[in-house]
């Protein structure tokens, strides 16, 4: 992910007319698999939520590691289509594919009745609005502690509806819908994405990203062990790589360049680490024995202290 704990699962809304949503940052800057630093040496939550998804990984993250390996090997034997004994990087990569795709058509269908108020199965921009900041509008957020960042907020959702909206009609149906939520994963919503990304980590308002700007979205430090080793990379991955015309400072170009990466794969790349750590014969193939000797890369469970409160859990994938 690096970006980020961003977006922390894109628009997890507070879809209540008399509360404010949340002040977050609502999109995945990159269509990475997890909010969570890639980082295997302080724990593999992104592994775990790019192999499960990010709800379900909520969900294994309260089993017991008993409970956690059992469901796993379900999971082996789901992903194994071809019934070879094996997992190849072909069916892992299109496993973790699924569970993306299976992440975002929950989180919208989550959302949906909340929005959708006249149950007609589109979500107009006024239901949005009213259902979102109803209470508040009425009082123009005079009751809220920082109005002027309500109000902000209020204009970015209304801007990035409209832009969702591609026939303009004020209304979106479930498609555009999902392209109001996840804009990431719409080619036509790519020029937001790098705007809102600007605006996020841009704090002076300059329209450029320094380092310290791009390190800040990630990492505030804390106490006097110095900076973790991934800090240090991206330091690296600043200057060598997302700078390109080595200036000190992301432009738009260059960080639409660093988030929207064309082609790159994250479900092949996260497919080939999770093969490459786990298999112990090195035949480029993993058995569903070496993967449960390295449940807790794929999984979580109680054990590993990821877990978060939890409101159901589910018996099947």
């Amino acid at each position: 992910m690096r970006l980020l704990k961003l977006l922390a699962s894109v628009c997890t809304l507070a879809a209540v007319a008399v509360a404010v949503p949340a002040q977050e940052k609502r999109v995945h800057r990159h269509g990475d698999l997890s909010d969570h630093v890639h980082d295997d040496d302080h724990g593999f939550q992104y592994d775990h939520e790019a192999f499960l998804g990010k709800e379900e990984a909520k969900t294994f993250d309260q089993l017991t590691p008993e409970e956690s390996k059992d469901k796993l090997a379900k999971i082996v034997d789901r992903i194994d289509t071809d019934k070879s004994g094996y997992v190849s990087h072909a069916e892992l990569h299109d496993w973790i594919k699924h569970r993306q795709r299976k992440y975002i058509e929950e989180n919208v269908n989550k959302h949906w009745s909340d929005y959708d108020k006249n149950k007609d199965d589109k979500i107009a921009w006024q239901e949005y609005k009213n259902t979102t900041y109803g209470f508040y509008l009425d009082e123009e957020f005079d009751d809220v502690e920082d109005k002027a960042t309500y109000k902000s907020m209020l204009t970015r959702d209304e801007r990035r509806f409209k832009k969702a909206d591609r026939d303009g009609d004020g209304i979106a149906t479930r498609q555009e819908f999902t392209a109001f939520l996840h804009p990431e994963e719409f080619d036509y919503m790519k020029d937001l994405v790098v705007q809102e990304t600007m605006e996020d980590i841009d704090k002076d308002g300059d329209g450029l990203i320094g380092m310290d700007e791009y390190i800040g979205d990630m990492y505030v430090e804390e106490g006097e062990d110095g900076e973790p080793d991934w800090v240090q990379t991206e330091k690296k991955h600043f200057s060598e790589f997302r700078d390109s015309n080595k200036d000190g400072y992301l432009d738009a170009a260059e960080v639409a360049t660093w988030i929207l990466p064309g082609e790159v794969d994250h479900a092949h790349t996260e497919a080939k680490h999770l093969i490459h750590e786990t298999d112990a014969d090195k035949d480029e193939k993993i058995t569903k024995k070496e993967i449960l000797a390295n449940w807790s890369m794929f999984v979580g469970s109680q054990v590993t202290n990821y877990g978060e409160d939890l409101t159901k859990r589910h018996d099947e994938l």
